[in-house]
């Protein structure tokens, strides 16, 4: 426990001048030259009220602490977006970029519509921005409205990011202009050519296509199809995706459809699809799961001399009644 000092004794004359004397004295030295000359105990608590009192610091210890912390090496300024850099090096190396800004430039904007007015760098800026949105974290244009930051818009070559409204508008008016059509025909080209070499060894008597389906939910004021939404075992309104990819899992084209459609009648269209914008041959050997194991559809898929491929568990039917 601290004691209360009168400075009308010895020790506190002799312990004010040496405070004096040597403002930068630890607190901790002048507590063991009391204990040593006077023999009394003094806390340092006390001892740093009674100097805050006086005015005299310590500037010892914060001295020491600041040239610790001024060897500390810096820390890393981090750039927003700058791990993006890569994926936009990615994009064109690989031919992505040149092969999207080639079918903008094939579609057929309708008379008026402002996509007929925007110059080339304006449509190819608004591109990018749709292509880089899970650069910085959003997943869909909606999450421009609350987007503050330069990234997206730095990457496109512009000193602000497109907002959510010209994003939007530049969405409809492609789709108003067969932009779904071109731009699922130019991946499927761009696809061919970044996986040449496994694609053309798809071809083979050994080599494997895998098709899949998957709903997504769309949420819309107006009614649209509705489907089974496996992830969320859920009907829901909802679009169709049908996956063609090749034995290593890349991915060769993905089409849209109704969200009622089944796996079976879209599976032909993809096919047919690919081989006429990929310029292939037959793709005779298909990994499909249970959805198609339909007997119309297997017995329609040997006759165009195609083979499906489905895994199934051992009691994948248990409980069914057999004949």
């Amino acid at each position: 426990m601290g004691i209360q000092l009168n400075c009308e004794k010895p020790y506190s004359n002799g312990w004010l001048r040496a405070f004096r004397a040597n403002p930068q004295m630890p607190s901790r030295e002048v507590q063991a030259a009391l204990q040593e000359q006077f023999d009394i105990y003094v806390s340092i608590g006390h001892l740093n009220r009674v100097r805050g009192q006086l005015g005299i610091e310590n500037h010892r210890g914060r001295s020491k602490k600041n040239s610790k912390r001024s060897l500390l090496p810096p820390l890393p300024q981090w750039q927003e977006g700058a791990g993006a850099l890569l994926l936009v090096a990615a994009a064109n190396t690989s031919g992505l970029l040149e092969a999207l800004e080639t079918a903008l430039s094939c579609c057929a904007p309708q008379a008026g519509s402002r996509l007929a007015h925007l110059s080339t760098s304006s449509r190819q800026s608004l591109l990018q921005t749709l292509l880089f949105l899970g650069v910085v974290g959003l997943s869909r244009p909606w999450g421009l409205r609350g987007y503050t930051g330069d990234a997206l818009g730095r990457l496109p070559g512009r000193s602000r990011a497109y907002g959510y409204f010209h994003t939007e508008r530049f969405l409809a008016e492609l789709a108003r202009s067969n932009g779904a059509e071109v731009f699922t025909s130019a991946l499927a080209r761009w696809t061919t050519r970044l996986w040449q070499s496994e694609v053309s060894a798809g071809m083979n008597v050994s080599a494997l296509f895998y098709i899949d389906g998957h709903r997504k939910p769309v949420y819309t004021d107006a009614l649209i199809p509705r489907g089974l939404v496996g992830r969320l075992s859920t009907i829901l309104g909802s679009r169709t995706l049908v996956l063609l990819q090749d034995a290593s899992g890349h991915p060769l084209l993905i089409t849209t459809h109704r969200g009622d459609q089944h796996l079976t009648s879209g599976l032909p269209t993809v096919i047919k699809q690919y081989k006429q914008e990929a310029g292939l041959g037959t793709v005779r050997y298909l990994v499909v799961d249970r959805e198609a194991m339909a007997a119309e559809f297997l017995a329609a898929l040997k006759e165009t001399g195609r083979t499906a491929i489905s895994v199934l568990r051992t009691d994948q039917y248990g409980g069914l009644d057999r004949e």
